[in-house]
């Protein structure tokens, strides 16, 4: 597979767009101009890795792209500190590097391997929850329709009950499983009477059928919440979970190594559900429920790859990123590479697999100047 030349015109300005005070100063000379893909990523339109913006369903089918990435700028149901509605356009934006990234982890070039595009927002409008909803579970059912896996940036965690619905609903008669990083349970079964808060996702999406209890398994659990009534409802219902403390005692490998057989046990693919939260806030201060004593950023990196790259990944999450209380952007920082690290576990697979994209075909036959879109 050859590397896809970057894509460039030559510069030469319309003799007309220059006037004399412009040539004086050379103005009107040819100068490289570069793509949006590979501009340095604060110039331009903000889009995930400067991918083209494809918000368009029926364009979406025809490119039939791996990977699209969904916002779900949404946060009225949070229970304590506001801002995640902020936070898809900041993932977006906390990103430095632009054009054909190498991941050095991986090995592995994931924007030449897939055909990756960001498939912009739900449409959302602030103080109508169901609405809020009704088109996140539209826009990513829309996605995953197409046959891309969407990478859905929250928004607070209330996203995951109709997100991973529409995933699940593509995908029957197949099962999902949910692999669920968290400080926090959110098996709620309210919040003050509200049942879509956003901690009782969980809860809605298996009282609802959407998926099994049994392969629901939880990661990162620490902190004073929930009480035992809830724990007795999640053991009643099949749900798994691993402390912090068991992460400290065994290690983080062996717990997600154990994660995913748990969730696979009928299961025919993978929700991964990222609450950023599951870090320490110290390393990710950004979020609405900082709970201290969480993983660290390499560690969640890590099983992230670890999931994506060894299973069949139906759909990823990342949410709870509050970018008013981001100061540094770390948090941000941290759930941009969530996922990118998912994006590259797939390339990485479908390389060891034998496979490339269509993308990876059209540079390989030496064309290289494909359209952004495609």
């Amino acid at each position: 597979m050859s590397e896809r030349p970057r894509r460039r015109a030559d510069g030469v300005p319309d003799p007309s767009s220059t006037g004399p005070i412009g040539r004086q100063f050379g103005w009107d000379r040819p100068f490289e101009v570069f793509s949006d893909f590979d501009l340095p990523t604060y110039v331009g339109p903000v889009t995930f890795s400067n991918l083209p913006w494809v918000a368009d369903a029926e364009e979406l089918r025809r490119l039939a792209p791996d990977v699209a990435i969904v916002g779900a700028p949404f946060d009225d149901m949070v229970t304590h500190r506001p801002g995640a509605r902020f936070g898809p356009r900041a993932i977006r934006e906390a990103q430095n590097t632009s054009g054909s990234l190498n991941s050095l982890q991986l090995d592995v070039r994931p924007l030449e391997v897939l055909r990756v595009v960001d498939a912009g927002d739900a449409n959302i409008v602030p103080a109508h929850w169901e609405r809020g909803h009704a088109m996140i579970y539209r826009k990513v059912r829309e996605v995953a329709s197409s046959g891309a896996i969407p990478i859905v940036l929250g928004g607070d965690h209330s996203i995951t009950w109709p997100s991973a619905t529409a995933v699940a609903e593509v995908r029957r008669p197949g099962s999902v499983g949910i692999v669920h990083f968290d400080a926090h349970a959110d098996t709620a079964p309210d919040s003050w009477g509200q049942l879509a808060g956003h901690g009782s996702p969980m809860r809605r999406l298996i009282e609802s059928g959407a998926v099994s209890g049994r392969n629901f398994i939880q990661v990162g659990l620490r902190g004073y919440w929930p009480p035992r009534d809830v724990l007795d409802w999640m053991a009643d219902h099949g749900l798994r979970w691993h402390l912090m403390t068991e992460i400290e005692e065994r290690g983080a490998d062996a717990v997600v190594d154990d994660a995913i057989g748990e969730a696979l046990e009928g299961a025919d693919a993978i929700y991964l559900s990222v609450d950023i939260d599951v870090v320490d806030p110290g390393s990710a201060p950004g979020t609405g429920t900082p709970e201290p004593g969480g993983l660290l950023p390499r560690e969640l990196l890590r099983a992230i790859r670890r999931i994506a790259g060894s299973v069949e990944i139906a759909a990823m999450d990342i949410v709870e990123v509050s970018p008013p209380f981001d100061w540094a952007e770390s948090t941000a920082q941290l759930a941009n590479r969530c996922a990118l690290e998912a994006i590259s576990a797939l390339a990485a697979k479908r390389v060891a697999q034998g496979g490339v994209s269509r993308r990876a075909a059209v540079a390989a036959s030496g064309n290289g100047r494909a359209r952004r879109s495609g």
